[in-house]
């Protein structure tokens, strides 16, 4: 019980008080704090500043009058968005897309990264990375062009569709049945590299004692990946998973808006594309906010409770 005291005193002493440690944090990493300050200042002035504007998705917001002059209408543009035809509809395509592109996209970049851990080849493995990283750096915008002309009637895929499995020749983008597969591969082609680099730092950085442990076991290949790979790897792949429910909503509406079109509209609008669509077009602007706001506040409830969850459920979680 001596002993116990002597301890408690001991720790007691050796913790400071928050104010003192502060203080020590700041003159031992003096040098970074600076360097950190135009980090700071960007996101104050370009993501925490503009939030002030959600005030007008409670506002019937009139540019000549500000945001402090123009009419406070309350929840009116929430409730106009919720009885709107649109609501069901975009909401049904933001869930559609986003749970589909879950399924598939997010767990090609694990197995990739799996696979060329695997390679013993140096420059084979060198190679195989530099070419799925490749198309990350290219433009949406180029990407859309080279799909456009791929699945059009007389296009590279089309014709090879056409030949080998009695594909009727159309223009693949005016289809609403091609839509959603051509999002998800074209996605999938774009960032499964660069999305598995992540994953790969993660398995570089397991013990090789534990590889050497499995093996004396008489564990395989297959074994030691479900054995030990896989299982070091898992608090990544949460990690990854609960900020992937944070873009549940967020579907990219740049992409989709260089491929929709008037016969798409009905599978591919999506949240984002109706707030470009009203805020921008429409100048509909404090509808547009509260729209957002609504896309805004589910993301955070989503990554809020998948988090909550997975401290439950694994303890591995991002707070």
């Amino acid at each position: 019980m001596k002993r116990t005291k002597e301890d408690a005193a001991s720790v007691a002493v050796i913790r400071e008080p928050l104010s003192k440690r502060i203080g020590t944090d700041w003159r031992k990493y003096k040098g970074l704090y600076f360097l950190f300050i135009p980090v700071l200042v960007y996101y104050i002035i370009f993501q925490y500043g503009p939030m002030a504007g959600l005030l007008i998705a409670f506002q019937n917001y009139k540019p000549i009058r500000g945001v402090w002059g123009s009419k406070w209408v309350g929840l009116k543009n929430f409730k106009d968005f919720f009885q709107s035809y649109y609501f069901w509809r975009v909401l049904k395509n933001t869930l559609r897309i986003s749970i589909t592109n879950l399924i598939f996209s997010f767990p090609m970049p694990i197995i990739l990264a799996l696979l060329i851990n695997e390679l013993r080849t140096k420059h084979y493995k060198k190679a195989v990375q530099t070419i799925t990283y490749l198309p990350h750096f290219i433009s949406i915008v180029v990407i859309m062009s080279m799909l456009t002309e791929l699945t059009s009637r007389n296009g590279a895929i089309t014709q090879f569709l056409a030949r080998w499995f009695g594909f009727t020749p159309t223009t693949m983008l005016q289809e609403q049945k091609y839509f959603l597969p051509l999002y998800i591969i074209s996605g999938i082609w774009q960032n499964i590299g660069w999305n598995s680099i992540i994953y790969l730092s993660a398995i570089t950085g397991i013990d090789a004692e534990l590889y050497e442990a499995a093996k004396i076991d008489g564990a395989g290949k297959i074994r030691q990946l479900f054995s030990v790979t896989i299982p070091c790897l898992l608090p990544t792949i949460i990690i990854m998973f609960i900020l992937q429910m944070g873009k549940m909503f967020n579907v990219g509406h740049e992409k989709i808006l260089l491929m929709y079109n008037p016969l798409t509209y009905e599978v591919a609008d999506v949240i984002n594309t109706y707030v470009y669509r009203e805020g921008l077009i429409n100048m509909n602007w404090s509808y547009s906010a509260a729209v957002g706001m609504f896309n805004s506040v589910v993301s955070f409830l989503l990554v809020w409770g998948t988090n909550k969850f997975s401290k439950k459920l694994s303890g591995s979680s991002l707070w």
